[in-house]
């Protein structure tokens, strides 16, 4: 191996990096995107005016909600990952 090939090695090896590093920034952006949605869609729902605290209909109603959007998020997910498993095969 000469010294050219060393260095493609090393680009290759940031590259990789990067890459890797690239992606871990865009699963950040996609999980506060998702806070983001969690957040419009249970507070258009539940909140009906705000005060200065949550009463505990509206706790339970926020709670509830975040867990029901996480539920069809990940049926989601797991019925389109199984479809691209089958598509794989």
């Amino acid at each position: 191996m000469d010294g050219f090939d060393q260095f493609n090695d090393a680009e290759k090896a940031e590259a990789s990096e990067l890459q890797r590093m690239i992606a871990i920034e865009q699963q950040k952006a996609q999980f506060q995107a998702q806070v983001h949605t969690f957040t419009d869609v249970c507070w258009d729902k539940c909140v009906d005016s705000p005060g200065s605290k949550l009463d505990h209909r509206t706790e339970t109603c926020l709670v509830s909600c975040v867990e029901r959007f996480i539920d069809t998020t990940l049926s989601i997910t797991n019925r389109f990952t199984q479809m691209v498993q089958k598509g794989a095969h």
